[in-house]
């Protein structure tokens, strides 16, 4: 697995939003939003994307380690992204 891809996926082209799995080049659809508690704010949110594929291993990875916040649509994350 690599590390967590540094853009927010709202802010990105459509074109360039892949999987944050490493060597996973597939079209994003998920966003898996996250914070590590003894880094980050309460409400600081980190983000990885993940196709269909990788969604679960991601999730599964964050959720051990009591990082994972949410997992949502890359559509509803812009959505909300849009609505701020």
């Amino acid at each position: 697995m690599n590390s967590p891809n540094p853009q927010d996926p709202a802010a990105r082209d459509d074109s360039a939003v892949i999987c944050s799995a490493k060597g996973c080049r597939a079209a994003a659809v998920w966003v898996l939003a996250w914070n590590n508690p003894k880094l980050h704010t309460p409400d600081r949110r980190k983000t990885w994307l993940a196709c269909e594929e990788h969604r679960e291993h991601l999730s599964q990875f964050l959720g051990v380690r009591g990082f994972l916040k949410d997992v949502v649509t890359l559509e509803e994350w812009e959505a909300s992204a849009a609505g701020s």
